[in-house]
């Protein structure tokens, strides 16, 4: 007989939001490339390896550990607010949106992605302040302990670390089309401010860690943060260069014409 605990129903609604997102890409897939060419795999790809990491972060022996070790926190938080946003942004889960609904509701979400909210979101400063804030926030005061003592708190917070992660991502690489394009400049001394203020805040954490966690699981937890988010931040950066290099490539042929 299964027992189900708080907590235990606590992870099944992190899950299920993911599980359902899942479904509706992979059924969006089929129907796309049935009505046009195929769909691409390897979004398709990014997508479930994306929904699984976040899966993994949320439920099961990673998610249960978390609460008492802080190395395993670490290791969720990069991927529940790192690499799964990153993987789902290139699914482009949008354009595929925009395939797969008829006219009208395709019309309907064009002008939700263009409202004022939505350009405020995904503003690379405002996306960048929602995700490096709200970790500084979890990190130095005594949130971090409050969210392993308090159900809601703790689904709030997992909630906010992947959608801050994930519109932090659209803000920096344009994978969807999206209606407010900022500069590849803009984005890059954004992206450079966001990189140094994590990896400050990766250093606090080695010399000052959250109440209740022991000085060596922040040791360990913080470097994982620092060199861990590092790894996925060179993905990132790479993607973002190599959109500014086509984008200027026509240009620089001809301009030597």
């Amino acid at each position: 007989m299964i027992h189900f605990t708080a907590w235990t129903v606590s992870q099944l609604l992190l899950t299920l939001p993911f599980i359902l997102a899942f479904i509706m890409y992979i059924t969006a897939a089929v129907l796309s490339s049935r009505r046009y060419k195929p769909w691409p795999l390897y979004r398709t790809i990014c997508w479930t390896f994306g929904v699984l990491f976040a899966v993994i972060t949320v439920v099961g022996p990673l998610a249960n550990l978390a609460h008492t070790n802080f190395i395993a926190h670490m290791l969720g938080h990069l991927l529940l607010g790192m690499l799964a946003p990153l993987l789902m942004v290139l699914a482009a889960p949008m354009t595929l949106a925009m395939r797969t609904l008829d006219i009208s509701l395709a019309r309907r979400l064009s002008r939700i992605l263009r409202t004022r909210l939505s350009r405020l979101l995904t503003h690379p400063i405002v996306a960048s302040f929602l995700n490096l804030g709200g970790l500084w926030l979890l990190y130095t005061t005594d949130l971090y302990t409050l969210m392993h003592e308090n159900i809601l708190l703790h689904l709030i917070v997992h909630l906010h670390i992947f959608v801050a992660g994930y519109l932090f991502t659209v803000s920096m690489v344009y994978i969807d089309p999206i209606a407010h394009r900022m500069s590849f400049l803009y984005r890059s001394i954004v992206l450079i401010v966001f990189l140094a203020g994590h990896g400050v805040l990766a250093k606090f954490i080695y010399a000052h860690p959250p109440t209740g966690v022991p000085l060596e699981q922040a040791k360990v937890g913080s470097i994982l943060m620092y060199y861990g988010g590092d790894i996925i931040d060179i993905v990132l950066i790479f993607i973002l260069c190599l959109h500014w290099f086509k984008a200027t490539r026509p240009r620089i042929e001809l301009t030597m014409r």
